[in-house]
């Protein structure tokens, strides 16, 4: 167990957490959500002693060991990557390394003798004799393969050091495991690997993670961080959205009764409940969903933007044409024999194992790249608003926001200073925030309006490069229903699951020997063996 007594933590005047007390036990999962700069990393690390608060304490259960992921990514740079991963397991790695060491002696004593054996019983209760196995397996499940286990960690890409540190942390069946943003630089398969792994972890798990499909998976309570108090709640993040929701309806109705109330929320659990159990959600296997207290149950007091596309004018049938498409960088091919014809209505959905591929596609429709070959027509009514994954150069200006997004206005009206504080406000710019100057935003806020400056343009095509990248989880999910309701339609790629699942209907896969274009959902795509057997054939 870990129980968080009375933490206080400022940083000059800003209270971060004020007088928090919380509990952690058992094999549960915790997600701990809150909105950007509320403190969920910082409460993570006070939780594995790297960050002092100004008062109270962290107690950890005695006997029992905690591993924590690490963010230093070239902490171990000298060491062996196999060898990495069990430095995850402390006390082991140095029963190890003492062992060794006694047995590397030339003149071995009876001291030696009897503390080498000492060593051995500890080391084979802990089971030190399979460490490497159990490690390379652990590699492997996140996809770094065994030729590069015996390599320096230097050696290695970042993308792969952050899987390695992933896997030191889950080594040795740590009794609390704290994780910050595992899902990070994870591609689809090592996703699910991670998401089985913690289903069968029997131990206290702390994660932060703005993957929502991720936290509907592991997490059976949910950590709400939100005006310096920390609040738990029964269920996965789905589960506490739409929840938390209703009670804010509720609290909306004030006339309504509090015996109607309680009616419409447990019928509100019953249907959640039975919706979980098709599924291979945490909440569903432990059966925690039917034992929650309708007093937990509370409204959010979370901000949401106001995320709403309209378009001026409505498209016509001929949306887009492409023929025989293809694009190469300088390491070759990114994807070739592109054929596609866009309906009216489509959400297309683009995945590559490259995600250059895609960024290429999108910046040759947007006439920011020469095809290798091939062509493309977009329709004579068509209107288009791009969000391209590479926007720092918007904000190298000085300007403050309402003239940022006024520069980005066609019509008089639109350049009201009135009519742009109103797009602005819908992104959570209120007040002194709109005289920002927007070359000190943060890659949330940047996001934020690029999102202002595609509604303003009102297009009926859409095309977004990882747009919820930096965005917190209030933000994701007001994107994420936006793109549901558009009548338009939508072209775009995300590494987030629920948003790819939720919102395409239609997927498109880039490859540098030809592409797949299947009319079906993100889930139904990822389980089909068929394109499983398409997609090898490809590769």
């Amino acid at each position: 167990m870990v129980e968080v007594q009375n933490v206080s933590l400022q940083f000059g005047k800003r209270i971060l957490f004020d007088s928090v007390n919380v509990k952690f036990f058992g094999d549960s999962c915790y997600g701990v959500i809150g909105a950007n700069g509320a403190g969920k990393s910082t409460f993570l690390k006070i939780l594995a002693g790297e960050l002092s608060p100004n008062t109270g304490q962290v107690i950890i259960e005695s006997g029992k060991r905690m591993a924590v992921l690490s963010q230093k990514h070239d902490a171990f740079d000298q060491y062996k990557v196999l060898d990495t991963v069990i430095m995850g397991y402390e006390k082991l790695w140095q029963i190890k390394n003492e062992k060794d060491a006694i047995y590397a002696k030339e003149d071995f004593s009876d001291a030696d003798g009897l503390r080498a054996g000492e060593l051995e019983e500890q080391f084979a209760e802990m089971d030190g004799w399979n460490a490497e196995s159990d490690a390379a397996a652990l590699l492997s499940g996140l996809g770094i393969e065994e030729a590069l286990h015996q390599k320096e960690m230097h050696e290695i890409a970042g993308n792969q050091k952050v899987r390695v540190l992933l896997a030191q942390a889950l080594f040795g069946n740590p009794d609390i495991l704290i994780l910050d943003e595992p899902t990070n630089d994870l591609d689809v398969a090592s996703i699910h690997w991670l998401e089985d792994f913690l289903l069968d972890f029997k131990n206290t798990v702390i994660v932060v993670s703005h993957d929502r499909h991720f936290l509907d998976t592991v997490c059976t309570n949910i950590v709400d961080i939100d005006f310096s108090k920390i609040n738990t709640f029964t269920g996965n993040y789905t589960f506490w959205y739409k929840s938390s929701q209703l009670a804010l309806q509720q609290r909306a109705q004030a006339n309504k009764k509090a015996e109607s109330k309680r009616k419409e929320l447990q019928e509100f659990i019953s249907r959640f409940s039975a919706n979980a159990s098709k599924s291979r959600q945490a909440t569903s296997r432990k059966k925690l969903l039917e034992k929650i207290n309708i007093d937990e149950i509370k409204p959010s007091s979370r901000r949401y933007p106001a995320i709403i596309f309209n378009q001026e004018r409505e498209a016509g049938n001929q949306i887009l044409e492409i023929d025989n498409l293809s694009a190469s960088n300088h390491d070759g091919d990114l994807f070739t024999g592109l054929n596609l014809s866009v309906n009216k209505g489509d959400k297309i959905a683009f995945l590559s194992k490259d995600g250059l591929a895609v960024t290429a596609l999108f910046d040759i429709l947007n006439g920011k790249l020469e095809a290798k070959k091939g062509q493309f027509q977009f329709g004579q009514t068509i209107t288009k608003a791009y969000f391209p994954t590479h926007h720092d150069h918007f904000f190298s200006g000085h300007e403050n926001l309402i003239d940022w997004l006024r520069g980005y206005a066609e019509s008089e009206e639109a350049k009201d200073e009135v009519y742009i504080r109103g797009f602005l406000g819908k992104m959570l710019f209120s007040g002194e925030e709109v005289f920002k100057n927007s070359d000190v935003l943060s890659g949330g806020e940047k996001v934020r309006c690029m999102l202002s400056k595609m509604m303003l343009a009102q297009a009926n095509v859409l095309i977004l490069d990882e747009p919820t990248n930096h965005l917190d989880l209030e933000s994701i999910t007001a994107l994420n229903n936006s793109l549901k309701d558009f009548k338009g339609t939508v072209l775009f790629t995300s590494h987030d699951h629920e948003f790819t699942q939720t919102v395409a209907n239609r997927i498109v896969e880039l490859n540098p020997k030809g592409c797949l274009d299947k009319m079906m959902s993100y889930d139904d795509f990822l389980a089909s063996e068929k394109i499983l057997k398409q997609r090898e054939a490809l590769a």
